[in-house]
């Protein structure tokens, strides 16, 4: 069957901001605040299982790590569902695996069942991360695509503050399983309001079901239309390729692409999970109480929200490469004075812009970035694999933070944290496109002409462009 006449990618991305657009947003970003919510709780509840005596150092780093090796495996698992089953299939099913498991974690009778309930978290966690960037920028279009991508970051990154806050209200008077049980009813009730999320029509198209599509595209249409005539669309059809093998990520097209991603998650999840959740922890071990612990964690975590709303500006106004590069030499620069300060105020100040500084990668990454990256047929794969290297780093970065500190304090920790983050600005200097407001269709490696170390769009990308 031709898909010819489909044309999903130039039909999406000439439409007006409509309703749909709305409420997919609102139906993936809830997911993913109660994913990020479920993530960032651990820091708050791990301090506070120390300070009990129900764990100890080395039982939280076994706890970090089954979440990080679950969420490999289920970024992973997502990539593969998420390109040959469908991104409604592989949005659901994670959020019923971290649900159901959340739930389960309330019971958990010793911290080795929290452990074990905790790796099963992780599968859904990581798909969830996964699964949501990617199904929104296939419906965006690709002039406001940097402004709701980085707003779907701060749904997700949002959470950081929010659970530390819910943690130092709730964890001290009612326990920590409450936080368990919000995430997993949180969950559930996601789940029950997502059942009505259509299939992306530009992954339908690469399955040449020109049908479902077609149906997919027509509905969408007249809701954005509103009884007014839309645009002609560009013609920007994407090929049938159904059963693309995901080593082509690792060809001389895409081989460039997949290491920018790859080095960019394995920065940015060691320094959310190797510096940012430890903090409550690295607060208790040098004296200080857990309620001031979680208080200042708090304030500093306030970053977070403001970090994700700077980056829906940053992601409209400013090119993709050059702001990943400032920002990782900028947070590198912050996480090595930080240790200079034992004043609380400066510690907070200073952790302060240091999360919000990654926070702002983390909408632009996350939200944008990678899933940009890659082709339709492989775009969940590509950000799969992309995901499965961030969580190997995280699955060991536990294991290494707690021999740093022992060894060297937090300057030992922030240290290797700011070498990383120098590392990322390196790569995607050498390796990195420019993607902003570009079609999906247009960033395809054979879509795109090169000129020295930039990918500039060809001449039916322009044309896109000037008619949206």
């Amino acid at each position: 069957m031709t898909v010819k006449g489909v044309n999903a990618g130039g039909r999406l991305d000439r439409l007006p901001i409509a309703g749909f657009h709305y409420r997919i947003f609102a139906l993936i970003g809830a997911g993913l605040f109660v994913d990020g919510f479920e993530i960032f709780l651990a820091g708050s509840i791990l301090g506070a299982l120390v300070q009990s005596g129900w764990s100890d150092l080395a039982h939280n780093a076994r706890f970090i790590s089954a979440t990080f090796v679950g969420m490999l495996i289920g970024a992973w698992l997502a990539g593969l569902a998420g390109d040959r089953f469908g991104r409604k299939f592989a949005y659901q099913a994670n959020l019923l695996i971290f649900g159901l498991s959340a739930l389960a974690a309330t019971l958990a009778p010793s911290m080795d069942w929290l452990i074990a309930a905790r790796f099963v978290m992780g599968l859904g966690l990581g798909a969830e991360i996964v699964v949501g960037y990617v199904v929104l920028s296939e419906f965006i279009p690709p002039q406001q695509r940097g402004r709701w991508g980085a707003a779907l970051a701060t749904c997700t990154n949002g959470a950081l503050f929010v659970a530390t806050l819910v943690g130092w209200v709730i964890i001290p008077h009612l326990g920590w399983r409450w936080m368990f049980a919000l995430c997993g009813l949180g969950a559930i009730v996601v789940w029950f309001l997502r059942r009505s999320l259509p299939e992306s029509p530009r992954w339908l198209e690469t399955q040449g079901r020109s049908a479902e599509a077609e149906a997919v595209l027509s509905a969408i249409e007249r809701e954005a239309a509103r009884g007014e005539p839309l645009p002609t669309p560009p013609y920007q059809p994407a090929p049938v390729q159904p059963d693309v093998c995901f080593t082509r990520l690792f060809s001389r097209a895409l081989i460039a692409r997949t290491v920018v991603g790859c080095f960019l998650l394995i920065g940015l999840n060691t320094a959310v999970y190797g510096f940012i959740a430890w903090i409550p922890t690295f607060f208790v071990k040098q004296g200080i109480n857990l309620s001031s612990s979680l208080g200042y964690t708090m304030l500093m975590t306030l970053g977070s929200p403001f970090g994700t709303l700077a980056g829906m500006w940053i992601g409209e106004k400013v090119d993709r490469r050059p702001s990943l590069i400032a920002l990782s030499l900028v947070a590198a620069g912050l996480g090595l004075i930080y240790p200079v300060f034992i004043n609380p105020t400066a510690f907070v100040v200073i952790g302060f812009l240091l999360v919000f500084t990654v926070a702002v990668m983390l909408a632009l990454a996350w939200g944008l970035y990678i899933p940009e990256l890659f082709p339709t047929e492989l775009r969940m794969r590509g950000s799969g694999i992309c995901n499965t290297a961030g969580r190997l780093m995280s699955i060991v970065t536990p294991f290494i933070v707690v021999e740093l500190f022992t060894r060297f304090g937090v300057v030992g920790v922030v240290g290797v944290v700011a070498g990383l983050l120098v590392l990322q600005a390196i790569v995607v200097a050498a390796l990195g496109i420019e993607t902003r407001k570009r079609s999906l269709e247009d960033l395809r490696p054979e879509a795109m002409n090169r000129k020295g170390d930039e990918m500039r769009p060809n001449a039916q990308s322009i044309a896109a462009g000037e008619q949206i």
